[in-house]
């Protein structure tokens, strides 16, 4: 199973969510878009623990399984179709969302998400998980 996750995953599986870590544990690869690393590295600096928080993505991001998804040509214009069909459809969601959206779709992958606006992207597959209590 490949999976991708988006910023709310991966801020859950820092708290050692057990429905997170169980899928990542059963995925043949997991997928990190560039605009999640770009959302984590601003939650980042605007916190209190830079560097813990930078160390531990890195050591994530060099895991075997881990494979950061770059925007191309490809995913630039999945991403393109997909904000056209969204704001066509009054259903527009974050931008951000929409970038890790595409990559997603473009790599084939199951979106690990806290969000439920992801339920919004037509075609998308999506792991829509409770936000624990």
């Amino acid at each position: 199973m490949k999976l991708a996750l988006d910023t709310s995953a991966w801020s859950w599986l820092r708290k050692n969510e057990p429905r997170v870590v169980a899928l990542l544990q059963r995925a043949s690869t997991i997928f990190v878009p560039a605009n999640t690393i770009g959302e984590l590295e601003t939650a980042f600096l605007r916190g209190s623990r830079v560097r813990e928080n930078q160390l531990a993505l890195d050591a994530f991001l060099d895991e075997p399984l881990v494979r950061e998804v770059q925007i191309d040509r490809k995913i630039a214009r999945r991403y393109g179709a997909l904000h056209a069909k969204l704001r066509a459809a009054g259903t527009p969601i974050p931008i951000n969302d929409v970038w890790i959206a595409a990559a997603a779709m473009e790599v084939d992958a199951r979106l690990v998400t806290f969000d439920s606006d992801f339920q919004r992207v037509p075609k998308l597959s999506i792991e829509l998980l409770p936000t624990p209590r």
